[in-house]
């Protein structure tokens, strides 16, 4: 049970991280929470941190990760399943209505090519608004059936928003060991990473946390059909 200090302070940081991997500074949240200290706010961190709702990430400034959130706090879920992704067809008339944006597409998604490497500098595309995150997006194009069973499939458009951090069963972009950039489920298992594929004829890989980089999340999807 946490009190309303360490539930309100723990809501703070989860709005504050929501599409962003930078937590509040001391200062900000002492304010958000009217303390008359930052010596209130290392206690409820501790406290927060000792009953397993954040941990702290070592060697990085204002590094924390959001474990878990009171029930009563997480949002309504729908009767979709955990792998399901939002996916819209421009082959006919039903895209969304709304704000467009422009978003640059990367190149493929593929093992053994860093995003860095397949950078497409002119290639720009446009995406309805609710398809991107809060924070800077760019797309990928799906090379692979790894992750079939989320809905993903070869050919496909992905959009991803740029992040260095993300929770357990997101669907992450993740750079391993600086040179193969892999589109996989994130989970974590001890000290180690999983990137889990979405597809029974594929193995998960374990990973040192230090190989592997986040590089962002998953936020849709595009599909053409011919």
């Amino acid at each position: 049970m946490l009190t309303a200090k360490q539930r309100d302070l723990l809501l703070y940081i989860n709005d504050h991280m929501d599409g962003s991997d930078v937590a509040p500074s001391f200062e900000e949240m002492k304010n958000a929470l009217n303390l008359k200290s930052k010596s209130g706010i290392h206690r409820l961190i501790s406290a927060l941190v000792e009953r397993g709702y954040i941990e702290r990430l070592p060697h990085r400034a204002r590094a924390l990760r959001i474990l878990q959130l009171p029930e009563d706090a997480k949002p309504k879920t729908t009767n979709l399943p955990e792998n399901t992704v939002q996916h819209v067809n421009f082959s006919d008339n039903s895209m969304p209505k709304g704000a467009m944006q422009t978003i640059p597409l990367m190149g493929k998604i593929a093992a053994g090519t860093p995003i860095e490497a397949i950078r497409e500098e002119d290639t720009l595309i446009h995406i309805p608004a609710e398809l991107s995150g809060r924070s800077e997006s760019y797309a990928l194009t799906v090379d692979g059936d790894s992750m079939v069973e989320a809905g993903i499939h070869d050919g496909d458009t992905v959009i991803i928003e740029r992040c260095s951090n993300a929770p357990a069963g997101t669907i992450i972009v993740a750079l391993v060991d600086g040179e193969e950039v892999t589109l996989k489920r994130l989970r974590y298992a001890g000290n180690k990473v999983v990137l889990e594929p979405e597809n029974a004829a594929y193995e998960p890989q374990i990973l040192d946390a230090n190989r592997v980089q986040i590089q962002g999340r998953l936020t849709g999807l595009m599909r053409t059909y011919h």
